[in-house]
């Protein structure tokens, strides 16, 4: 079979190397602070100070995350993050996948109203103080459950959600189900779910990352230290360093050795609450492409 390749004029060329050095230039600009940081976490202070950090670290060191690690606190972090953040992603992903097929009928009765009300929401709130008398009434203060169910459901993840069931999955295959003597629950598990497997993917990705970014939350409704989440214990290190690096009654020697490790404290900090997440996305990866992709083409 002769094959031929297609030949492009001059100003396609000239077009497809404008838009690959943008692109290169994006990927660089994107890529480099991610980097930056990874080597400024392992180099001394004092070049991470004086700005010589490029590239490759300069004098080897741990010494950022042995300050990090070396804290008990730490590890309890991590396990209490670990817990908010499996538990409030399959609760999110549960109550969001349901909501939004749901949502995605055409027979529920008051369909338009209820998505109005819930639009409603993401513009205008109670605000903070009538949320915590809320969760004070319901008697969640202090407990692991108030970080579980608060921002595991969100009103723009159920919008995703029941875009891609509309168009996903069409009326003539519910009736056809329910010929068949398919129930709503059987349509769910043996229909719905094996379809949605992408804005499933999707939605545990970004529930996943909003548990594990979140201390808002902590700050607010919790103040027993064994049920903080990492990013609250992290914080406790930095303005603790932070303090001394600044304070006048700590020897000077000592306060000019945390002065240039408060900046590297900052980088492993970085490096270690964003790492596992940095870690999980390229398994799924493929299921958030095709996921944020699927019916944004219409026709």
């Amino acid at each position: 079979m002769n094959t031929k390749k297609i030949k492009h004029s001059w100003d396609d060329r000239i077009f497809d190397w404008i838009c690959n050095i943008f692109l290169f230039l994006f990927i660089v600009v994107v890529f480099y602070p991610l980097w930056f940081v990874l080597m400024a976490s392992f180099s001394d202070p004092v070049y991470v100070n004086n700005g010589s950090i490029l590239i490759i670290p300069k004098g080897f060191t741990l010494e950022g995350y042995q300050m990090v690690f070396g804290d008990s606190k730490v590890w309890f972090g991590y396990l209490n993050t670990i817990i908010y953040t499996v538990c409030g992603t399959i609760f999110g992903t549960i109550v969001t996948v349901l909501g939004g097929y749901v949502l995605s009928r055409k027979d529920l009765v008051g369909r338009d109203i209820i998505m109005k009300l819930m639009v409603f929401t993401m513009y205008f709130s109670g605000g903070t103080i009538p949320l915590y008398l809320v969760v004070q009434k319901l008697g969640l203060l202090n407990t692991r459950t108030v970080l579980i169910v608060l921002g595991s459901v969100s009103v723009y993840n159920l919008i995703i959600v029941r875009s891609f069931m509309a168009s996903t999955i069409p009326d003539e295959l519910h009736d056809a189900a329910t010929i068949d003597g398919c129930g709503n629950g059987n349509f769910i598990v043996r229909v719905v779910l094996p379809l949605s497997k992408a804005v499933i993917a999707v939605m545990v990705l970004y529930i996943a990352v909003a548990h594990w970014n979140s201390y808002f939350n902590a700050l607010m409704y919790v103040t027993d230290s064994n049920k903080m989440p990492l990013q609250l214990y992290l914080r406790e290190i930095l303005v603790l360093s932070s303090s001394l690096a600044n304070s006048f009654d700590v020897d000077p020697e000592l306060q000019e050795k945390m002065q240039h490790m408060s900046m590297i404290i900052k980088y492993s900090m970085i490096v270690v609450s964003t790492g596992p997440i940095l870690c999980v996305y390229p398994f799924i990866q493929k299921y958030f492409v095709k996921g944020v992709m699927i019916g944004s083409v219409k026709g």
